[in-house]
């Protein structure tokens, strides 16, 4: 739907304790209000001296309880790390002890309203856009914690810009985004940062403005959403415009909230202007940052250091852990000399999660929108005749991957008859998620479908040849490590070349084909055929493909500029759960099929 202008200025607006302002549409500049902080220590002594700590998290996607939705169960993995907000509520807590809560700051760098069954559920079944609807169980989570700002991630735009502007009306601190422009005006849409001052007896307050930046490639992966409506230019430009105008407002520290990660690296390729990965490029060519909270990429990065290219100055970067495993302290020490602040030192570490208990003031806070989503998920919707497992999904074709293509090319079957396209064959794509999802035989539940589809993809129609499609599947074959025919084959060394994902290497139903390891990468897939014979190049094909894959994620071949039949905004995972209900009984023979299979110079691998 179109932003209507009022509205967008309107529901920019944040109120409650870490007030900013929105440089809003029709602004003529961009601000931000300053807040102040409490009283500091270390007052008395001769220079003046003052230790600030900021505190960071990132890539919470929705994890405010160290529990498995899809497991229903206590979260586990076998680094023994613990997950969720009631966690980093409780470190929180013993930073602010530590520190004294006057000297210090909480920021995240984002994606935090989508990536659990909770958080889906209060944005499509329990919405908190109706009238009178709930308030986001992460806005009360970080409302109660007491985040001072945090920056916007890809995945905020996952459900619309209507759930993420209730969402930031709900939330008693800004989300930041100074390169999440107005696509008509150009101005901030977002709070660009935000000011915040802490008191010093017998010397100025020492003035910290937090800049907020996301990432340019949401302007492919939620295209549907925001195309016409809000653009995203680089990291690099917008923090070079941004850092001098904080500096010049007298920003005594500046540190930036980054969802982007230090690699310097893309997933979608040459398809925009700007990289990914910037993270590490801003500390490195914009002078005047002195820290970096880094997102996105989910990694764990305890402390990293950055010389900027200008100044020579160190710029100390952190990304804590993501699903709140992590939190990021970065303590600074500044000194008072010659009539200003100087930042002297910053040094960043981690603190674990697992090594701390609940907050039971968190626990207590959301224990019914938790019960109440557990009961959701563990509606039971079919059942299955034999259980079904991803465990071998990246080198053999399973049917439990079967079984999504299928319920793709039924739904896309079904909204192109009677159209121009209702001859053509339909076929799908399918990635192997998760190495741990089982469909148990007996009673299926939406856990059990869900724990499939992790993401909240939806479904798209294009148009493709033939041609393209082999060249589709040669660039997803590319996920295999070359392996010589005479070599011994370990599964676990056979996938992920060059660092690629799971969710970046493509099953494709209704063709035949193989992948021979044994060949360099572009000169693997052999022997491609459609219904027996040998594929066809002018051949054309609908090919189901779901959202990320379809606005180019991944940077795979010829998709993102095809023809676009028709499109959704239902999850994959929710035509899954119907079509499983439809059905009443999962079984193997109404959707599996071997299309495929890894060989070497010919001969099977498996």
């Amino acid at each position: 739907m179109p932003l209507n202008r009022r509205k967008f200025l309107k529901k920019s607006a944040v109120t409650g304790v870490g007030v900013a302002l929105t440089g809003a549409v029709a602004a003529p500049a961009a601000q931000a209000a300053e807040v102040k902080g409490g009283a500091a220590k270390g007052a008395g002594k001769r220079p003046k001296r003052y230790s600030l700590t900021v505190m960071g998290t990132t890539d919470l996607h929705g994890h405010v309880f160290n529990w498995d939705y899809f497991k229903d169960a206590e979260y586990s993995d076998k680094a023994g790390n613990a997950q969720g907000l009631a966690r980093i509520s409780t470190l929180v807590n013993q930073v602010r002890e530590e520190k004294g809560r006057c000297n210090t700051l909480l920021l995240d760098a984002g994606d935090t309203i989508q990536g659990t069954p909770l958080t889906y559920y209060y944005a499509k079944v329990d919405p908190i856009t109706a009238k009178g609807g709930p308030v986001h169980p992460m806005a009360q989570a970080m409302n109660a914690i007491g985040y001072d700002a945090v920056a916007l991630g890809n995945h905020e735009f996952n459900y619309g810009i209507e759930t993420l502007r209730k969402f930031e009306s709900q939330c008693r601190f800004p989300l930041l985004g100074a390169n999440a422009l107005d696509a008509k005006t150009l101005k901030p849409a977002f709070p660009p940062y935000f000011i915040k001052k802490f008191h010093v007896p017998g010397a100025p307050p020492v003035k910290v403005a937090v800049l907020g930046l996301t990432n340019p490639g949401i302007a492919i992966w939620d295209k549907a959403y925001v195309q016409g409506k809000l653009t995203f230019p680089g990291l690099e430009e917008q923090a070079a415009k941004w850092v001098p105008k904080l500096r010049s407002m007298g920003a005594d520290v500046v540190v930036v909230s980054a969802h982007s990660g230090s690699s310097g690296t893309s997933s979608y390729g040459d398809q925009l202007p700007y990289i990914e990965n910037s993270a590490a490029l801003v500390a490195q060519q914009v002078p005047g940052i002195d820290a970096i909270l880094v997102g996105h990429a989910h990694v764990e990065i305890p402390e990293l250091k950055v010389t900027n290219a200008k100044t020579g100055k160190t710029v100390v970067l952190s990304e804590p852990l993501c699903y709140a495993e992590r939190l990021s302290l970065f303590d600074f020490e500044l000194v008072f000399e010659k009539g200003k602040w100087e930042v002297e030192s910053v040094a960043a570490s981690l603190r674990n999660t697992n090594a701390v208990a609940d907050d039971p003031r968190i626990t207590k806070l959301l224990s019914d929108e938790h019960a109440t989503v557990v009961k959701y998920v563990n509606q039971v919707v079919g059942t299955a005749t034999e259980t079904l497992t991803t465990v071998e999904a990246r080198y053999k074709d399973a049917p439990i991957i079967d079984l999504i293509t299928k319920v793709q090319e039924d739904v896309v079957r079904a909204a192109l008859a009677g159209t121009q396209y209702a001859s053509l064959p339909v076929i799908a794509q399918a990635s192997p998620f998760s190495r741990t999802s089982e469909i148990p035989a007996g009673k299926v539940t939406i856990r059990d479908l869900s724990s499939l589809y992790v993401y909240d993809n939806t479904l798209v129609a294009k148009l493709l040849t033939g041609a393209q499609l082999r060249a589709y599947l040669e660039y997803s074959a590319e996920y295999f490590v070359q392996t010589a025919a005479g070599a011994v084959v370990d599964p676990e060394k056979l996938t992920n070349a060059n660092n690629r994902p799971d969710y970046n290497y493509d099953y494709v139903s209704g063709l035949g084909y193989e992948i021979d390891v044994a060949q360099v990468a572009g000169s693997r897939i052999k022997n491609l055929t459609y219904n027996g014979a040998a594929l066809d190049d002018a051949q054309q094909f609908v090919f189901a493909v779901n959202n990320y894959r379809a606005n180019g994620g991944g940077a795979f071949p010829h998709v993102a500029s095809a023809t676009e039949l028709w499109s959704e905004s239902t999850e994959i995972r929710t035509r899954i759960a119907e079509w499983v209900t439809a059905k009443g009984v999962l079984d193997p023979k109404d959707f599996a099929s071997v299309d495929w299979k890894l060989t070497r110079d010919g001969t099977p691998v498996f």
